[in-house]
């Protein structure tokens, strides 16, 4: 059996919290007097704990990590934000240290694990790209053998003798994800930045580190992008809060995590409380609600009717006419239903600053059995006014019958109402 290219033995991440500096030397000296005479910091903004009270406090943002990794082996690492993900992979390419264990890598770590690592803004794309390779430990003759193969990747020849500080963050991810998977790195390390390019390059991205797994090279992969995950790893580690939760094909992992995500059902949420994640334009959905014919919940059987209420801010000042939109996710973030109020009124009026209520209703549900989620959003043919993505969740079971012993089963997101003959050819 070969040796694993990496090796992680009991890996720890402590950072201490409240010893930052304040970013300028006289700020700094301010804060150190203050703290002299019992005094808050000075520089606590309002609603923040005092950053006094935050020294001595630690955060733990890998705990005991171990795991091996094979050549030519693509691994998955997901986990929510927070969970130690970019973490691991910033050790793993020597941007940090740990604080203790032991990390063993054999070959040479070609890293992406944001928008521009390694890039100096100043200089132009072809400067950036010799530089990353002699970051690599690349000959000069090695980079300009595959110059011309990395500036057809990444699409940006007619902006290559530009300073990559003009770049769009989509030029930038796209030459920076050519240098790095084109240089001939043993291990390649992808972080999620391939979210910043179109659908059509990260289809391109995608199809690339599939091949260098298939040339005998290694991948580890960062993403919350589930079904990119399960196409390209057969192995995926689960973090949470810094620790190893599963380890294990990606099938079941990734099944076992989302699931896990929709463990916590709310039939109604209020968005007051809201803050990151969703696009807040105009702070316009209140709240929103899930119901039946019974009253609110968040499970439905296959069949039955779901019906989301919306209470909306409007002021016709802002906004005198608008659509409503939604679109359902399954659990592998693909749409299974999308439907505006375009399709049956040419707009919605606002007539008068106030509260409104949109409610609209599916009748005969024809989801199959499973977890899913609904996004909202509001517009007019020119700008979108607010999108609240993943705004909320609920489950599909499918309604039990006595004439079963066992559940029925059924495939893909849909159940829709089929029926079958049976004849026999011999009358």
């Amino acid at each position: 059996m070969s040796k694993p290219v990496i090796s992680v033995e009991n890996l720890t991440k402590r950072y201490d919290l409240g010893v930052i500096g304040t970013g300028t030397l006289s700020r700094d000296l301010n804060r150190w007097w203050a703290r002299l005479r019992h005094q808050p910091d000075p520089y606590t903004r309002i609603g923040q704990r005092d950053h006094f009270e935050r020294i001595g406090e630690t955060i733990l943002a890998l705990d005991d990590v171990s795991f091996t990794v094979q050549q030519g082996e693509a691994l998955g690492i997901i986990g929510r934000n927070g969970a130690g993900k970019s973490t691991l992979l910033k050790i793993l390419s020597r941007v940090t240290a740990p604080t203790s264990g032991v990390v063993k890598i054999k070959g040479r770590i070609g890293s992406l694990l944001e928008v521009g690592t390694g890039f100096h803004p100043e200089l132009t794309g072809r400067e950036n790209v010799f530089l990353n390779g002699a970051i690599l430990g690349m000959r000069k003759d090695e980079v300009q053998r595959k110059f011309d193969e990395i500036v057809d990747f990444s699409g940006v020849e007619k902006f290559i003798d530009t300073p990559v500080k003009r770049y769009s963050s989509g030029m930038y991810v796209r030459l920076a994800f050519a240098v790095a998977a084109h240089l001939d790195p043993e291990i390649l390390v992808v972080d999620e930045v391939l979210a910043v390019g179109d659908a059509e390059f990260q289809k391109k991205c995608l199809g690339k580190m599939s091949d260098v797994a298939s040339e005998g090279r290694t991948v580890l992969f960062v993403s919350h992008n589930m079904t990119a995950i399960q196409n390209l790893c057969r192995h995926t580690i689960w973090l949470t809060e810094g620790k190893i939760n599963k380890s294990g094909n990606s099938t079941e992992v990734v099944d076992d995590y989302l699931s896990k995500q929709f463990e916590e059902l709310e039939p109604f949420v209020d968005f007051s409380e809201r803050s990151g994640g969703e696009i807040f334009v105009e702070h316009i959905f209140e709240n929103v609600s899930l119901q039946n014919k019974y009253g609110l919940t968040n499970e439905f059987f296959t069949g039955e009717t779901l019906i989301l209420e919306a209470n909306l801010n409007l002021d016709p000042e802002r906004i005198d006419l608008a659509n409503f939109g939604f679109d359902i996710k399954d659990k592998s973030d693909k749409i299974v239903l999308a439907s505006n109020t375009r399709q049956y009124y040419s707009s919605l009026p606002v007539n008068e600053k106030g509260q409104y209520k949109l409610r609209f209703s599916i009748n005969d549900l024809c989801l199959n059995q499973g977890y899913y989620t609904i996004s909202l959003f509001i517009g007019n043919e020119i700008r979108d006014f607010e999108i609240i993505r993943d705004a909320i969740k609920f489950l599909v079971k499918w309604k039990p019958r006595a004439d079963l012993r066992e559940p029925m089963h059924s495939w893909g997101p849909l159940a829709l109402p089929i029926t079958w003959e049976w004849n026999s050819n011999n009358q």
